[in-house]
């Protein structure tokens, strides 16, 4: 029997809870749910670093950032002993394809440097503004519809900055990213083999800037939606976390309509990304291809949308920031309908694949809890890293450097995040405190488990190996 196909969708910046069926009312997803109700889906799934490169690399190897030596964005190369399981798959005989960004390197040259990962289909686009037509082929296929770039852009300084008011669905980069992935699927099933595929659809959105075209923010009532999770003590938390870079960490005052005004936007792009994948589903369905492929939906990692007065990413662990969707779907084979509240790492995607693929049975693969009667957690923490995984592309380059590298323990009742550079960190008792509002970090009587927690965490490190890669940037 043929190996199921794998429809591998990432978006960009997805919080965990912007899914109707799992929990959030206000948003409109209805294909999301649709693949819940034909899937698994995981509510405790986290990413291990919280941003784009060093995540991705984690979850296209299995390995920890710190192991694989991709740990920040900005990074010129990838170090030529990455292996992908993209690489590993295609050599057990599948077609492997990938429409969207990629991100594993910097893409400020160019299409970015790749290591061999084995995508023979390569329809690169990193966002939908960088570069121009010979390095970003939305943006050729945007001039060659007759699409006009200053029509459908913001422009500061001569570059491009999001995209404008007049930005329709049928323009967008969504839209786009799914046309070329049916066109994909198309001409390998034409060829009529045996061999499988394996199509990597990696949408921008819901990335900021929150440029929805304004069809979908206007969907939203901004006062209707919910409240970011927020109480005075943020402010004091933040103060003390100051030295711990996050892009929007002295801009944590911004009035709560801008707040709602860009979570509208927000929910809009994944509504937009939403209704994309329903034409995945339905393309899959029309062409019979529904029952022998393996849908992987999640994000790379998450966005503080005003959460303790935060936007963006950085050094912050918060369960927006960390926390991610995560959905599999294989009619016939994988349980329809189930969800799973297990600690999760994206890192376990890997193994996964490799038991369905048949490669080997691992520690950490979910195949068993997929597809048999086995429910019981294949881990009992999670683990994310940032290791000046922003710096200093994204930093005002006035301001003082301050090196950040940070790691957070979560298990089933607490949260530790220690800054290995600086005199603070953050520990929090989710069990009584699920919205991460009370810091126990210097509390007396949380000592013990401190201690406890902290070594835990060197017992993970010296469990592993950090990978001595030196790192070359590319600005």
């Amino acid at each position: 029997m043929r190996r199921p196909n794998i429809l591998w969708i990432c978006t960009d910046q997805q919080r965990y809870d912007t899914i109707h069926y799992l929990g959030n009312q206000a948003i409109h997803t209805p294909n999301l749910d649709r693949l819940c109700r034909e899937g698994t889906s995981f509510t405790n799934a986290y990413c291990q670093n919280p941003v784009c490169s060093p995540s991705r690399a984690s979850f296209l190897t299995g390995k920890y950032p710190s192991e694989t030596g991709i740990t920040a964005n900005g990074q010129k190369s990838v170090p030529e002993e990455t292996e992908l399981i993209t690489k590993e798959l295609h050599d057990l005989g599948y077609r492997c394809g990938l429409c969207g960004k990629l991100h594993l390197a910097s893409p400020k040259e160019g299409i970015e440097n790749r290591c061999d990962d084995a995508y023979e289909v390569f329809h690169y686009s990193h966002d939908p503004w960088y570069g121009n037509c010979e390095d970003n082929e939305y943006l050729k296929w945007l001039v060659d519809t007759k699409g006009d770039l200053r029509e459908l852009f913001e422009y500061e300084s001569g570059h491009r900055r999001g995209y404008s008011r007049n930005i329709t669905a049928q323009k967008h980069q969504s839209t786009w990213c799914v046309n070329k992935a049916i066109e994909c699927i198309d001409e390998w099933e034409s060829e009529n083999t045996d061999d499988p595929w394996l199509l990597s659809l990696n949408i921008f959105d819901p990335h900021p800037p929150f440029d929805a075209p304004e069809e979908y923010a206007g969907r939203y009532d901004c006062e209707k939606l919910p409240d970011p999770l927020f109480r005075e003590s943020d402010m004091k938390n933040q103060e003390n976390l100051k030295m711990a870079y996050h892009q929007s960490a002295l801009n944590f005052h911004e009035p709560d309509k801008i707040i709602k005004q860009k979570k509208a936007s927000y929910y809009g792009m994944v509504e937009l990304i939403d209704e994309q994948i329903g034409r995945l589903l339905n393309y899959l369905e029309e062409h019979d291809l529904r029952q022998t492929t393996m849908i992987i939906f999640h994000s790379d990692h998450g966005e503080m949308l005003g959460d303790h007065g935060l936007l963006l990413k950085g050094a912050r662990f918060y369960e927006g920031a960390t926390k991610v969707p995560l959905i599999f779907s294989l009619p016939g084979v994988i349980k329809e309908g189930k969800q799973y509240d297990h600690l999760v790492e994206l890192r376990d995607i890997v193994p996964t694949l490799r038991e369905m693929a048949k490669m080997t049975a691992s520690a950490n693969s979910l195949w068993k809890i997929l597809t048999e009667k086995e429910n019981g957690p294949v881990r009992d923490h999670v683990v994310c890293e940032y290791h000046d995984s922003l710096w200093p592309q994204f930093a005002d380059k006035n301001a003082v450097h301050h090196t950040t590298n940070a790691t957070m323990y979560r298990n089933d009742r607490f949260k530790i995040v220690i800054y290995h550079t600086q005199s603070t960190g953050e520990l929090y008792d989710l069990e009584n405190d699920p919205d991460e509002f009370e810091n126990h970090w210097n509390e007396m009587s949380y000592r013990s488990i401190q201690t406890e927690l902290m070594l835990l965490v060197m017992d993970h490190y010296m469990s592993g190996c950090r990978s001595k890669t030196p790192v070359i940037w590319s600005f």
